[in-house]
């Protein structure tokens, strides 16, 4: 299958992360009012200024595409090539000093993710992925590593907390409890580390869009698969319960454990 989006497209994504990077590392570990969304969640200037600062670019450049952004809301999402932008993933993470924030960029073709930019402003480490093409950090091509045991894989899911009290908490302790090694709290870098081979399995819920669609091709372009908790593909109007895994086997091991 083909798609209306190339290397030019990517190059215009690495402006973005360009311009969305520069607002973080100006306000990274210094002394911030933090709001709290309806949802509780924290957000702070330097999350909606990276947001403007993308969405001016995109206007400028194409007016016709649509826009998700987590700040500043939709704009144009019928249209056949949708932005979907999160300016600081991990907003936890930077408002305590923590590098593990990053800046997601993806470009949606009718609907679905086909190119993806994860990117630490800090670290200046930067995950490239589009269909059809190897990912890449830093623009040498990354390979997710085999793991055939879900004994033998490392985990990285969010916060305990996500799950405790939930109609999933049971799931989820079933998936800790049949893995080698747990980590929390990776934010979007966890995905990173799986497309690059160094951990096997992310399993997350209650995300939203612009929390995974940046992250699918870059896993699938190296070599990963990411789906749902119920193994469909992910697109705009998904759910945000998500598992992802450099081995098709330990993903298809995954999805049995959280199904009982």
């Amino acid at each position: 299958m083909t798609f209306p989006v190339d290397e030019t497209h990517l190059a215009f994504a690495d402006r973005l992360a360009d311009a969305a990077g520069a607002v973080a590392r100006r306000y990274f570990r210094q002394k911030l009012a933090v709001d709290d969304k309806a949802d509780t969640s924290p957000v702070t200037v330097a999350d909606r200024e990276a947001e403007a600062a993308m969405r001016a670019l995109i206007a400028a450049e194409y007016p016709e595409h649509g826009i998700f952004g987590e700040e500043h809301g939709a704009e144009r999402i019928d249209a056949e090539l949708v932005w979907v932008l999160d300016p600081i993933d991990g907003t936890k993470s930077f408002i305590s000093g923590v590098p593990l924030f990053g800046t997601l960029i993806a470009l949606l073709h009718r609907g679905w993710p086909v190119l993806g930019i994860i990117d630490q402003p800090i670290s200046h480490e930067r995950w490239h992925g589009l269909a059809g093409h190897p990912s890449t950090l830093n623009g040498a091509p990354i390979r997710t590593r085999g793991c055939e045991r879900l004994a033998a894989a490392t985990l990285f899911a969010g916060s305990p907390d996500q799950f405790r009290g939930s109609k999933d908490e049971a799931a989820y302790r079933r998936l800790v409890g049949s893995v080698k090694l747990t980590r929390y709290n990776g934010d979007c870098y966890a995905y990173g580390l799986l497309a690059a081979g160094f951990i096997d399995v992310v399993c997350e819920a209650g995300l939203k869009p612009y929390d995974f669609c940046a992250v699918l091709p870059v896993i699938e372009g190296a070599g990963g698969i990411m789906t749902g908790w119920d193994g469909k593909k992910l697109r705009l109007d998904s759910g945000g319960h998500v598992v992802a895994a450099g081995d098709r086997r330990a993903h298809e091991a995954a999805l049995k454990v959280l199904a009982g």
